[in-house]
């Protein structure tokens, strides 16, 4: 059974430090076409900055993103998977608690993040071949 380090493995994982000011970290989100990214400190992961949190905690409060940083916005001490979680717990962890991204970590180490779009993905990828295979199926079959 496929692991949800499976799924993302060999993908580049764009982190925020700290550090760094929301308008900085909104930019790189956009640069990259991202809803959330893993906010790091020393290595480590300290919290998740979304879109959400964005709306929540910046807009709404009129934050000035370029004098606010990452850290005092973020959800801190976010949902996390170990790299052996199935995909299906995936899909329940954030069904259950609306999330659409999951940091995948080892301990304290962060190993990705997984999102609602790259199961989707796979899903869809998923159905695909099921039915390439049932069209073969079925023009194999005489009579049919």
């Amino acid at each position: 059974m496929p692991t949800i380090y499976d799924l993302v493995k060999g993908h580049e994982t764009t982190v925020a430090q700290v550090g760094q000011t929301v308008c900085d970290v909104a930019r790189v989100m956009v640069e990259h076409n991202i809803g959330a990214v893993p906010v790091l400190q020393d290595g480590q992961l300290a919290g998740i900055f979304s879109e959400r949190d964005l709306m929540r905690r910046v807009v709404v409060e009129c934050r000035d993103p370029k004098g606010t940083r990452v850290e005092e916005v973020m959800t801190t001490e976010p949902v996390v998977v170990s790299p052996t979680t199935s995909i299906e717990e995936c899909m329940v962890i954030m069904r259950n608690h609306g999330f659409r991204h999951l940091p995948i970590c080892e301990g304290t180490k962060l190993k990705g993040l997984v999102s609602l779009r790259d199961l989707l993905l796979r899903d869809l990828s998923e159905k695909d071949d099921e039915v390439r295979m049932m069209r073969a199926y079925i023009h194999a079959v005489p009579g049919m």
